[in-house]
């Protein structure tokens, strides 16, 4: 019995990235500079949490949030997070994020 591919998968063209992937899934470009930050941002804390070997508990005290919060930051939960909020977690944890605008 012969299994039937998926045509969505049928399609092999490669398409060069801009470098952002939200662009690339079609948000405007604002909104996709803004996630992209914030995913930035939360794979640097995800990095510190790993660096500092905190366990969640752990790591949910020196941030002076809940630990479900620091799960849904490991859990990659981009959504649930604004700008301000990653931006004052990396403050808590020592890092020093900057703003560096191009033109």
């Amino acid at each position: 019995m012969k299994r039937k591919t998926d045509p969505r998968f049928a399609d092999t063209r490669v398409i060069a990235s801009s470098g952002n992937v939200f662009l690339d899934l079609g948000f405007d470009e604002a909104e996709a500079q803004v996630m992209a930050l914030r995913v930035a941002l939360m794979a640097h804390l995800r990095e510190w949490l790993t660096d500092k070997g905190l366990t969640q508990a752990q790591a949910a005290k020196r941030l002076h949030v809940t630990q479900p919060r620091v799960s849904a930051l490991v859990k990659g939960a981009w959504q649930d997070f604004s700008v301000d909020t990653l931006l004052t977690l990396a403050g808590r944890a020592g890092l020093h994020p900057q703003l560096r605008l191009a033109a």
